[in-house]
């Protein structure tokens, strides 16, 4: 899956997904991430055949969204 964050605070001038990977252990982070200036620029940088999940309310503020 991977996890879009508005403007991170490692990434203050950015877009961000970040690939997480779910096994039967829980989430595995992963070192590999997209960046781009606009929300757009990083979805379209995403795998194909992905669907969206919106941020749950008790998520990290600058969590946009999540594909997986």
């Amino acid at each position: 899956m991977w996890t879009i964050y508005d403007h991170p605070t490692d990434f203050p001038m950015e877009f961000v997904a970040r690939k997480v990977t779910v096994t039967h252990m829980g989430p595995i982070p992963s070192d590999e991430l997209i960046t781009g200036g606009t929300l757009e620029e990083v979805r379209d940088q995403l795998p194909p055949g992905l669907w969206c999940q919106p941020c749950d309310p008790d998520d990290d503020p600058c969590i946009v969204e999540t594909w997986f």
